[in-house]
């Protein structure tokens, strides 16, 4: 039986002799912690408060346009990177770019398409039910309607803005491909508030998405849990004291009276008007623009002086009410106090 001998590598390696070949260390990459996908639910509870207070203005004011919405909802609000918000948006779906004055970024309106077929298949007699979404986009009906759409919703989320911060919104355009209509670079962070209409039983989302930094000039304001909460009394109180020293300018009617354009236009200086006025008319004292107070014309310390003989009622049609043919008709036995102002011909 012939021997079987071992190479000298295999002794070599027996023996631990040999060369051992370095393993290749794997290299380390640096780890991108803004990459990750980090979805934050809610943490904007002023803006919540907004949308929560639009959407009962708005589900009323869309059922002018699509009777057949039963609800429109708040469904939620998160942080997320707007390439991630993008992708979950099906095909074709509307891209309304608007504007928010003063604040330098637009924000997106996105209409999902199964919430467009639902409303137009309903307006057209059809059912409230899902079918199936051909990649095709929209046609120049279904575009009317979606302007339509969206030129309410955006009135009335102006309306409630207003309430507490002061804003212009307006729509910029309405884009098909979501490439025109990034609004920030694709890794930055956004605010989607989702929402929800119902149309006959059926439920079709909606979004708003805000860039994260859009709202950082008031970030007091829209990060607050009492953004439509009592003011603070001592705050009331202080407006209040404020209120009672603001200046009003006042003034006593003594007449009106017609003229012809050919008699206006012969008067020259020197010439006199015949005023209807007697000392014990009861005039009208103005505060601002509005009649405020019954009044006869008087003297102190010979300087004309008006005193206050009655309050004016019934100011629906301006304040103005009938005209007093003397003194004592239609008034009575007032508080009697002398307010010293300056008086107005009227002609």
């Amino acid at each position: 039986m012939s021997e079987e001998f071992l190479s000298q590598e295999e002794i070599d390696a027996l023996l631990g002799g040999g060369e051992e070949k370095e393993e290749s260390k794997p290299e380390v990459v640096p780890f991108d912690f803004s990459q990750v996908e980090h979805i934050k639910k809610g943490g904007v509870p002023g803006l919540e408060l907004l949308i929560e207070r639009w959407v009962k203005i708005y589900r009323e004011d869309v059922r002018r346009l699509v009777p057949q919405v039963g609800m429109v909802s708040k469904e939620s609000v998160y942080i997320t990177r707007f390439n991630n918000f993008l992708a979950k948006i099906p095909m074709p779906a509307s891209y309304t770019i608007v504007s928010m004055k003063p604040f330098k970024e637009n924000f997106l309106f996105v209409l999902d398409s199964r919430l467009v077929f639902v409303v137009i298949s309903v307006m057209f007699g059809g059912p409230a039910k899902p079918f199936k979404i051909e990649g095709r986009e929209f046609t120049k009906l279904e575009m009317r309607i979606i302007q339509d759409i969206v030129k309410i919703a955006l009135e009335d989320f102006e309306q409630v803005w207003k309430e507490v911060y002061p804003i212009t919104v307006e729509m910029k355009s309405i884009e098909l491909n979501p490439a025109l209509a990034r609004i920030v670079s694709g890794n930055e962070k956004v605010i989607v508030v989702e929402c929800s209409m119902d149309i006959e039983g059926y439920e079709a989302p909606f979004f708003f998405c805000f860039p994260y930094g859009m709202f950082m000039p008031i970030k007091d304001l829209i990060f607050s849990e009492s953004l439509f909460a009592e003011k603070d009394p001592v705050w009331i109180r202080h407006l209040g004291e404020k209120l009672l020293k603001t200046n009003l300018r006042v003034w006593l009617e003594l007449t009106r009276k017609k003229f012809s354009v050919k008699e206006v236009l012969s008067w020259k200086e020197g010439d006199k008007l015949q005023l209807d006025v007697s000392k014990g008319d009861l005039l009208k004292l103005y505060v601002e623009e509005s009649p405020k107070f019954y009044a006869k014309l008087g003297k102190v310390k010979d300087r004309y002086a008006a005193l206050v003989y009655d309050f004016i009622n019934g100011e629906g049609d301006g304040g103005r009410g009938e005209e007093s043919g003397g003194a004592g008709q239609g008034v009575g036995g007032g508080s009697q106090s002398s307010a010293g102002g300056s008086s107005r011909e009227r002609s």
